[in-house]
């Protein structure tokens, strides 16, 4: 009875490292991150401030461009479907046509967008460069929708929805940087 216990726990730490070398359990596991980083948020009008931003940056760099946008692909799915993923446990289609449909909608396409700069160029400049890039096309999509809801006011939509988050987003593609840096060194591309 007792190998047989200690053969069922073998089995399961087996299939439990054969899966994190799999592709999508890091395309999973980088929805389910970026469902946390949307979790902790600042809760302002009509944006709120979050870290999923982070997140989308870093699955398309640690990911590359198809896996990380996948994962964004999910995370977006997830909250269609009606899973409490997005910031403040919201959920539901409407979030995807409400003020803040933009910068969701733009998720994939910003780890797209970095995850394939960084399948170029691994260079220090390449990468904070990428993560820039990636953090205002999610700024820029943001506020272009968002202006729909500002009566087409897309100066108002820039300040309010781009411009007041400029520090805070410098901080996020810093952060996002050290991270994919320190953690690359290691683990230059997940599985």
């Amino acid at each position: 009875m007792i190998l047989k216990e200690k053969a069922k726990k073998n089995l399961l730490i087996t299939a439990l490292i054969g899966a994190r070398k799999s592709e999508l359990f890091w395309v999973i596991s980088f929805a389910v991150l970026t469902i946390f980083a949307a979790q902790v948020a600042v809760p302002t009008q009509p944006v709120p401030f979050t870290l999923q931003t982070m997140l989308v940056l870093l699955s398309g760099a640690f990911l590359g461009s198809k896996n990380g946008s996948y994962s964004q692909i999910i995370y977006l799915s997830a909250g269609i479907i009606g899973l409490p993923v997005f910031a403040g446990f919201t959920f539901g289609v409407a979030r995807l046509f409400g003020p803040t449909g933009g910068y969701l909608l733009s998720f994939p396409f910003a780890a797209l967008l970095v995850g394939y700069i960084l399948e170029k160029n691994q260079s220090s400049l390449a990468i904070f460069s990428a993560f820039l890039i990636g953090e205002l096309l999610i700024l820029l999509a943001g506020a272009a929708y968002l202006a729909v809801f500002l009566n087409g006011n897309f100066s108002d939509a820039l300040f309010s929805g781009a411009i007041i988050f400029s520090v805070w987003d410098i901080i996020k593609v810093a952060a996002a940087f050290s991270i994919y840096k320190a953690v690359s060194k290691k683990y230059p591309k997940l599985p």
